[in-house]
This record gives C-alpha cells, sequence and structure tokens, in this order.
C-alpha cells in the first residue's frame, strides 16, 4: 500500500510441525516489496525453507515494513533472502521503518540468516527486531549492516533487538550509527572506524576461540550474542561463522 508518508507492507509466514517430523508452511503471504518465496530447504531436512525477494526498491524515506514469522511448536523454519536489502533516501525526509517480528515456540527451530542491510548515502533506517522464543526454542538469527555501497559515504542506520526466552526479557540493546547519528560511533568504542558490524543470536554451542574484532555474551538460558565489527560484510561473516563454529561461510550476495 502506497500513500503520501511511503510505502507500508506486511509480509506473514507461519511454520506448522506436519506430524510426520516435517513442517509445512500455513501461511505464506507478503504485499507491495515484500515479497516472500517457498524455497527447496538445502539440507533436506524437512524443515521449511522461505526466501525474502524484494519485489521493488525498498525501504526509502517514509517507508513502512514489516515481516512477522511465527513457527509454530515442533517447527522448524530457514528463512533466507535474494539479495541484500538497500536503504535508500526517498522524496520525504522520514526516516524509513523496518520491523521483524519473530516468535518461536515450544521446541521450535528458526534460522534467520538474511543478506546484509546496507545503509546508503542519505538514507535513514530504523531497524527493530523483536525475537520471542518459548521453552526449548532453538534459534540461529544473523543481522549483518554495512555503512554505505562501495565509494559513498554511508546513510544512518538506527537498530534494536529485544529478546524474550520463555516470557522473560533477556534483551534490549540498539545502536545508531552513520551520517546524523550522535558523536562517538565512528570511535573506538563503537565502529573503531570500520564500515560493518553483526551480530548472531544462537542457542548453538560457541567456540571458545578468540576472534579479533568480535566478541561473545550470554544473554539467557542456553542463548548467545556474538558481535564483531569489520571492514566490510565478508569479514564480519566471516568472524561471526568462526565464534559460532561454522565450518564454511556463506558468500554475501551483494544488493541486486
Amino acid at each position: 500500500m502506497t500513500g503520501g508518508h511511503g510505502v507500508r507492507a506486511v509480509a506473514r509466514i507461519r511454520a506448522v510441525a506436519d506430524g510426520r517430523g516435517g513442517t509445512v508452511l500455513g501461511e505464506l503471504a507478503g504485499d507491495g516489496p515484500l515479497a516472500p518465496r517457498r524455497s527447496r530447504h538445502p539440507d533436506g531436512t524437512g524443515a521449511a525453507h522461505v526466501v525474502l525477494v524484494g519485489a521493488m526498491a525498498a525501504p526509502l524515506g517514509g517507508d513502512r515494513l514489516r515481516v512477522e514469522a511465527v513457527v509454530e511448536p515442533g517447527a522448524r523454519l530457514l528463512v533466507t533472502s535474494a539479495a541484500a536489502t538497500v536503504s535508500l533516501p526517498g522524496r520525504e525526509p522520514a526516516p524509513a521503518h523496518y520491523d521483524l517480528d519473530l516468535t518461536v515456540g515450544a521446541d521450535a527451530d528458526l534460522e534467520w540468516l538474511p543478506e546484509p542491510v546496507i545503509a546508503a548515502a542519505a538514507s535513514s533506517l530504523r531497524l527493530w527486531t523483536r525475537v520471542r522464543l518459548g521453552a526449548g526454542a532453538r534459534v540461529h538469527l544473523r543481522e549483518e549492516q554495512v555503512l554505505g555501497r562501495h565509494g559513498e559515504p554511508p546513510g544512518r542506520l538506527t537498530s534494536r533487538l529485544t529478546v524474550h526466552q520463555d516470557g522473560r526479557a533477556v534483551l534490549d540493546q540498539s545502536t545508531d550509527i552513520g551520517a546524523g547519528a550522535p558523536p562517538g560511533w565512528d570511535g573506538p568504542a563503537v565502529l573503531g572506524g570500520n564500515r560493518a558490524l553483526g551480530q548472531l543470536l544462537t542457542t548453538r554451542t560457541c567456540a571458545p576461540t578468540p576472534v579479533t574484532g568480535a566478541a561473545a555474551f550470554p544473554v539467557g538460558e542456553g542463548l548467545t550474542l556474538l558481535t564483531a565489527v569489520a571492514a566490510g560484510a565478508m569479514e564480519v561473516r566471516a568472524a561471526l561463522c568462526s565464534l559460532s563454529a561454522q565450518e564454511r561461510v556463506p558468500a554475501v550476495t551483494p544488493a541486486g
């Protein structure tokens, strides 16, 4: 839906256990620039796989986009994206908003592994990820953010991650980086001159080996937050994969 204040769009994903060890998609819908597509899971394990496809340029200034994903008890879902998400300036000076609302039921499993979010020059994006985990839920959620495309100055990216585990708040953190952000965002306490950062929220076992520019923090019962800063998206992904003991580093898909 479009209007005088940008595009409003919602995508909905609901994964349901089929009772035979697999997962089916009970709901898969999107509008505007949000086009979720069913795909075959790369491991052939019976889990559902959804690819988020950008049907049009977005988010632009003034847009409000929202993705809602529910993994019902016992179900397994992998969500990836076809390309990086590029935040662009719009006709209006207002920032764009992109909300992710993710619910993982009891003994369910969610892998959320999209391509990076890129804040193009003169853009402003506010990204809020809300995660709710039921008892025994498993999650492997990666977020990567890059300031500016190659050879251009950074846009602004304000992000927040909130996590509830079995009804209890275990994490609420935010960052504000890029052109127009409060002073210090590029200093040694935040990016330290780097242009990319990432975080990985996981219930998987993490590697004890230190990685330059990265750190791991326990945030809940069997839940760890890994963070990394680096010169670019590929270096951030490599650091997160090293900390999460992932043997192969998936290639970063360029913006398209």
